[in-house]
């Protein structure tokens, strides 16, 4: 049995609770008269304007000569709404994308200063240490007389005393070892910030908020209104 040969008022039923968007709508209206004829009809656009659009219109409305124009009007101030605030998020999130980026930079550059500051110690702790074996040997230990004046060398050399610069020394390789472990944790953190960020923006880039020819409802909201009418489309057919 061929569509066509339906009823017109079974064609009403499908066209109100058959879950078509407007686009779709549209897109039907032009396939042939008679459709374009019902999805033209006052009656399907007064029950869609209710329903997709449910607060009470505004007397500035009234001007609109039909229904389907007042529904259209309202369908394009929807999706003009919808784009800009999908464009505002999106201005958002790039935002938080170069606030972490900025943030990371800072915490390298600082995680570089810490490490170029711990080697530095390390390089003073291990020459200080040799400091510290040429003075106990000079004091302890026989030696031919050219090692023992390489290691009195090493030790006029050192004009501050080594026990007091060791220990100072060993606190400030405690601290940057410190310094290092935090700002390591910190980096990651916002790396994973950062990426969190990136994905969420590329998702909003190629999946929009809502689709233009979308209905302005919920789509899960939508789904299941159309599945409750379509039950009791069918009860009523049964008991017919």
């Amino acid at each position: 049995m061929s569509a066509l040969l339906l009823p017109d008022e079974l064609w009403r039923r499908i066209l109100e609770i058959g879950g078509l968007s407007y686009k779709d709508l549209c897109c039907l209206s032009i396939t042939c008269r008679r459709l374009h004829r019902l999805s033209d009809e006052d009656h399907l656009w007064s029950h869609r304007l209710s329903s997709d659009f449910p607060p009470p219109l505004n007397t500035s409305s009234s001007s609109v000569s039909s229904s389907k124009s007042l529904y259209k009007l309202r369908f394009e101030r929807d999706r003009d709404k919808r784009k800009a605030a999908h464009q505002r998020a999106v201005l958002r999130k790039e935002s938080q994308i170069v606030e972490h980026s900025r943030k990371l930079r800072d915490m390298e550059t600082r995680l570089a200063q810490e490490t170029h500051r711990m080697r530095a110690a390390l390089v003073q702790l291990s020459d200080l240490h040799k400091v510290s074996q040429a003075s106990v040997a000079l004091n302890n230990v026989w030696q031919p007389e050219i090692i023992r004046g390489r290691q009195k060398q090493i030790v006029e050399q050192c004009v501050v005393p080594v026990e007091s610069r060791l220990h100072a020394l060993e606190m400030e390789l405690r601290l940057c070892k410190q310094q290092i472990s935090g700002l390591e944790k910190a980096c990651k953190d916002e790396k994973r910030r950062l990426c969190l960020a990136e994905q969420e923006l590329q998702s909003m880039t190629y999946q929009p908020l809502v689709r233009d020819h979308q209905n302005p409802r919920d789509d899960a909201a939508q789904r299941t209104s159309k599945s409750k009418r379509l039950k009791r489309f069918h009860g009523q057919g049964r008991k017919s």
